[in-house]
């Protein structure tokens, strides 16, 4: 087998492909140029986004050159893979700005120094906002059946639930088909690479281009990760886990990797991290917090830098070891103005975004959940004065695993 294809399936990036032998065949004997899209949906990209960056760096690790397109077209129609209802839709500046923004995230993780695997970013605004739409329909819908569409699990499950689907969004998967059918005019792609719930869409891509042009392409999904617990990834109680240090602090980012549950560690390493495969054999079997401490590191580095993973490390064990307000412990702050409306310990917990639930939060004092300064606050209507700040400061702690430092100014 392919050594980008054998280690694809060694750390669990691998769910479906059209094609393999053939395509391992392909790989053996040039490097190729692949894709992975992205909608711009947000500013940022969160987790969830992040098995298909790791298929980015693997390209470039095996001589391969990735494309990354950006979605600036596609976002303006929505994709129905997954969704229950028609997507907002964003304005253009609101979408220039995400794809501005999101680029910057993806050049974090990418090599931008050797030409031959530098990666290629690509807009498909720049191609679709100029289709006749009667050429498109001669050119390329003639290669589309409305029964062979409605087959597809994205339209689908929507119509059995008998929720509606506007044409527009019916429309989405002829044009992700032909950004594959663009991308390989214009750059020589030979694969796209998706997640599971693209298979649909990235075969229409494979098919068109065949028919349209009687060439072989190839496309490769990767699956649905989930957490132990059975959450989606990316997701979290406190919200989602951004690559965005405006919308998750670094250290709230190592955090996230330091605590997932003991079943994900492994997993996780093999996919989050650029940890040799067989070395992952011989540490696997090594105490747990070493490991888990050893994927926050490995995590945190690739985003944002070697020396924010170090000092989130430390800041962890001086909050949690030493029970001592670390330095770079996320923080808020509030004014003496604020604490003079006797501010409550349930206000201060809402206000720190901690927890937002006042039912939780009423739950957690009961059952000692709460501390400020590692002293246990069992009384709902605990008001906080300044008199409890230290140099200004005060530790907020829910449970073992959640702490802020409070800022009074």
């Amino acid at each position: 087998m392919n050594k980008f294809l054998k280690e694809f399936k060694e750390r669990g990036f691998f769910y479906q492909c059209t094609g393999e032998e053939d395509l391992s065949k392909l790989l053996d004997k040039e490097k190729i140029n692949a894709y992975i899209g992205f909608d711009c949906t947000a500013e940022s990209l969160h987790v969830g986004s992040l098995l298909q960056i790791m298929c980015l760096r693997l390209l470039q690790k095996h001589g391969h050159r990735p494309i990354v397109l950006l979605g600036g077209g596609t976002t303006r129609i929505g994709d129905p893979s997954g969704k229950d209802k028609t997507r907002t839709i964003l304005t253009e500046s609101e979408i220039k700005k995400n794809i501005n923004n999101i680029e910057k995230i993806l050049k974090n993780f990418l090599d931008d120094e050797n030409p031959k695997t530098k990666p290629i970013f690509v807009n498909n605004y720049s191609w679709l906002k100029n289709l006749n739409y009667i050429s498109f329909l001669q050119d390329i819908g003639k290669h589309f059946t409305i029964n062979k569409m409605l087959s597809f699990d994205s339209v689908k499950t929507r119509l059995e639930r008998e929720q509606s689907l506007s044409y527009m969004e019916f429309n989405y998967m002829i044009l992700q088909a032909y950004d594959f059918l663009e991308l390989n005019n214009t750059k020589n792609c030979m694969l796209q690479i998706g997640g599971s719930d693209q298979w649909g869409n990235i075969v229409n891509g494979v098919d068109l281009i065949k028919r349209h042009s009687n060439k072989h392409v190839y496309g490769l999904t990767t699956p649905l990760i989930t957490l132990a617990s059975g959450a989606k990834m990316g997701k979290t109680e406190s919200g989602a886990v951004w690559l965005d240090k405006r919308f998750l602090s670094s250290y709230d980012y190592w955090q996230f990797w330091r605590n997932v549950d003991d079943r994900d560690v492994l997993k996780f390493i093999k996919i989050f991290t650029d940890i040799n495969v067989d070395q992952i054999e011989i540490i696997k079997d090594n105490n747990i917090n070493e490991l888990k401490i050893l994927l926050a590191n490995k995590a945190t580095e690739m985003l944002h830098g070697e020396q924010d993973a170090k000092i989130s490390e430390e800041t962890a064990k001086i909050t949690f070891t030493n029970n001592l307000i670390g330095e770079n412990l996320p923080s808020i702050s509030v004014s003496e103005k604020e604490l003079n409306k006797k501010m409550t310990i349930v206000d201060l917990i809402v206000l720190s975004k901690l927890e937002s639930s006042k039912s939780e939060i009423r739950r957690l004092i009961k059952g000692n959940g709460i501390k400020i300064n590692n002293q246990v606050i069992s009384d709902e209507k605990f008001i906080v004065t300044k008199n409890l700040f230290e140099n200004n400061l005060i530790k907020l702690s829910l449970g073992k695993k959640k702490h802020i430092k409070v800022e009074l100014n």
